[in-house]
């Protein structure tokens, strides 16, 4: 998910009950909950590099216990400066001392952080991007693939249980009522159930989809595998995806009428891609490091001899006029609905390229508008 599905996942699971037990604990939630995506910082050395690192080892079972230590070990420095700061008062012997919360707890602390360092895996497996716990020892990619990467609905839940307590607190203050605690516990408890609950409903309405795409002719030939993508908001709209073996093709799922004669849509003229030519070029450019990156990632990977089609941003290769130079797209069918853009004559988001000379060489690799250099930089 992005980030800040993370961060107020965290805020939840500290003020859940893990605050009560030791102070910092909503800290060490938050950090521990986003840690794992310090793997962006793979981006400085190019967009093909980030591919690769992108949740990679931080995401990874092995890599809980060691995420978990180094939030409690940046909660202990803070510790150390906001003690720094309890400084005798100038003329007097009296110390400034900076209240918690409740007493602090490694123990807790460390506890906190594991919990929350897990809740981002959980959470990156239910898109379909996709997530490697069992990395290195086991490279296979698993999603779950029912809840978009940006879902509104886990905000608003989220977001209800941070502002519900800090808005009853206002009403108690202009009450005069006697100040509570760790408020917020119930809120954060029915946020985090709340979109386990959407998990399920949405977990449901897939297998629904498959179901009804079971018992549908949607392709003309036999289909060898099939894939639902999420929408986000409306859990009964779904994209499918059907591989023959000739050709894929797209179809629209509305799982909230099964018996709808239009429940499931799909124009045989505009849904339907054939699968591209390997051609010299593009077998080329399977074996760059884009190319192996790119296929041990994409699921539904398409690659595609596109002839000689200048990137956006990126100039072409500068060759005499009679060598020959052509384009190879690698984009991925999961990322292909029409809220991220279609393949209809679009880019892809997350697609690649390599320009490839003479139909061997490899000129230029790189993601959308930027180029992956030799050197690692850009």
């Amino acid at each position: 998910m992005e980030p800040v599905t993370h961060f107020l996942t965290g805020a939840c699971i500290g003020r859940a009950g893990f605050n009560r037990k030791s102070a910092y604990a909503t800290l060490a939630a938050v950090l521990a909950a986003e840690a794992a995506d310090i793997d962006i910082l793979w981006g400085f050395a190019g967009p093909v590099e980030e591919l690769k690192h992108h949740r990679g080892i931080t995401h990874t079972f092995i890599a809980v216990p060691v995420i978990a230590a180094v939030v409690v070990g940046v909660v202990w420095l803070i510790d150390r400066i906001r003690s720094s700061r309890a400084k005798p008062a100038s003329g007097t012997g009296d110390v400034k001392r900076v209240k918690a919360p409740a007493a602090l707890s490694w123990g807790w602390l460390y506890l906190t952080a594991m919990v929350a360092a897990l809740s981002h895996l959980l959470l990156d497996w239910t898109n379909n991007y996709g997530v490697r716990p069992f990395f290195p020892f086991n490279p296979r990619w698993y999603m779950g693939s029912i809840v978009f990467i940006a879902e509104p609905l886990i905000w608003a839940l989220l977001l209800l249980a941070l502002i519900m307590p800090w808005l009853f607190g206002l009403a108690d203050q202009e009450m005069g009522a006697r100040r509570v605690r760790f408020r917020g516990r119930g809120w954060a408890i029915f946020a985090l159930g709340g979109m386990v609950a959407l998990w399920g409903w949405r977990g449901f309405e897939q297998q629904q989809a498959l179901t009804m795409l079971a018992k549908t002719q949607v392709a003309r030939d036999p289909v060898i595998r099939i894939a639902l993508e999420p929408y986000p908001v409306n859990p009964y709209h779904w994209q499918a995806i059907l591989e023959t073996h000739d050709y894929y093709q797209t179809a629209e799922v509305n799982t909230f009428n099964p018996d709808s004669p239009v429940a499931i849509t799909s124009d045989p003229q505009l849904d339907v891609m054939y699968k591209p030519a390997d051609t010299p070029a593009v077998e080329a450019a399977k074996q760059t490091l884009l190319g192996r990156v790119y296929l041990d990632w994409g699921s539904w990977a398409v690659v595609r001899d596109v002839g000689p089609e200048p990137i956006p941003g990126v100039a072409p290769p500068n060759l005499p006029f009679n060598r020959p130079w052509t384009t190879v797209e690698f984009s991925d069918l999961r990322f292909s609905n029409s809220t991220l853009g279609r393949l209809r004559g679009q880019k892809s988001p997350l697609s690649g390229w390599v320009y490839i000379v003479d139909g061997r060489d490899e000129a230029a690799e790189g993601m959308g508008s930027r180029e992956q250099k030799t050197n690692g930089t850009e």
